[in-house]
């Protein structure tokens, strides 16, 4: 099977990624919700970094149960500083308590996460190649930033909308490609 350039055909991980996951459409706010949190952490790093760290991340996050993040306190940030498994940036951590916290409220105006992005995307999905930001991806990007949510410029969101299937973005030379 020939797979997107990016793809490190070295990482089962990444691989597994690639051909089950990214691109996909998933609009389960609980998916929703554990993909933001990690894509958040990877500013300023790959993604393949991140993916590798996911089950630490799951365990350390308490399985992405929002309610449980929201309420992590200064112990819990001390305790995930000190967790070998994650990403052990302060600012991205306390960013992901912020961020769940927005998070539950967008749920709570628009009934599910997915209705909030739809009320960008009207539910269709983009078929676009080698870019790293849009219109759209800048259109989420500041309204989360004026909602409060950090860690979430337009390159990030970019990569998000990959993540969850709102961008279709696989490589031509890649088995998965398709067009409009």
């Amino acid at each position: 099977m020939k797979r997107c350039k990016w793809c490190n055909l070295n990482n089962p991980n990444y691989i597994e990624y690639h051909d089950n996951e990214w691109c996909r459409p998933n609009f389960d706010d609980k998916y929703l919700y554990e993909m933001l949190i990690l894509e958040s952490f990877q500013a300023g790093l790959s993604w393949e970094c991140v993916l590798n760290k996911r089950d630490s991340f799951r365990k350390a996050f308490d399985n992405f149960d929002i309610d449980k993040v929201c309420s992590y306190d200064e112990n819990k940030i001390n305790e995930l500083l000190n967790n070998k498994g994650i990403i052990r940036n302060k600012l991205k951590i306390k960013a992901s308590i912020n961020n769940s916290i927005i998070f539950k409220t967008i749920v709570n105006e628009y009934v599910t996460f997915h209705n909030y992005l739809k009320s960008f995307t009207q539910d269709k999905t983009i078929y676009e190649i080698d870019k790293t930001g849009n219109e759209l991806s800048d259109n989420i990007s500041n309204d989360l930033k004026k909602r409060g949510m950090k860690f979430v410029g337009s390159t990030i969101i970019y990569s998000y909308l990959q993540a969850i299937g709102v961008i279709y973005s696989h490589d031509e030379e890649c088995s998965l490609y398709k067009a409009n």
